[in-house]
């Protein structure tokens, strides 16, 4: 039971390595038997079917996204220094490259936001999780003063959402190296 849970992890980080450069689509039970040394009936073995996969690798994602970010923020006051800290630890999870694809949720959002299904609806919903953190803290530095009264909290995580997207495209796209501190540099302005 245990080496079952070992290959499952390790299919599962494979995955997320092929899912993030390459997209949820890309990843394939083929495709991942080869890289594993595997048979296809291994893999399959694991997960059923590639949905049930695709499934799990959006999981994985979380679990690092939630280890790298809000959980680097974690103990830090909530308000505005909550959100500073959750940034800075975002602003350094595409920053070091953990992930060859950058921003998993980015680039697999941008891939199922047209569709419909249990994919996108799991990747909704991470994404819905996470702003509703960010959107509790901005409420809660309001509420102390530590932003002004007026701050808009929609138009504020929008900003942030968008400083963040920019920087996994400049990273990314461009392979631009000062992307990480002019995504610093904003959300200082933010803040």
């Amino acid at each position: 039971m245990a080496e079952s849970r070992l290959t499952r992890q390790r299919i599962l980080d494979v995955g997320l390595v092929i899912a993030s450069a390459e997209g949820l689509e890309g990843l394939t039970i083929g495709r991942l038997a080869a890289e594993l040394g595997m048979s296809k009936a291994g893999v399959i073995g694991h997960f059923g079917t590639k949905e049930s996969l695709q499934l799990a690798v959006v999981d994985a994602a979380a679990d690092l996204f939630v280890r790298e970010v809000p959980e680097r923020a974690r103990g830090v006051a909530r308000g505005l220094p909550y959100l500073r800290a959750a940034c800075e630890a975002w602003i350094s999870y595409l920053e070091r490259e953990l992930l060859p694809g950058g921003c998993f949720f980015t680039a697999a959002a941008a891939e199922f936001d047209g569709r419909e299904g249990p994919v996108r609806d799991a990747i909704a919903g991470m994404d819905v999780l996470w702003q509703r953190e960010l959107r509790v803290n901005i409420w809660r530095a309001i509420s102390l003063d530590e932003l002004p009264p007026d701050t808009d909290i929609d138009q504020l995580l929008y900003e942030i959402v968008g400083i963040m997207v920019a920087l996994n495209h400049f990273l990314q796209l461009h392979r631009d190296r000062q992307a990480p501190a002019r995504a610093r540099r904003a959300m200082k302005r933010l803040f």
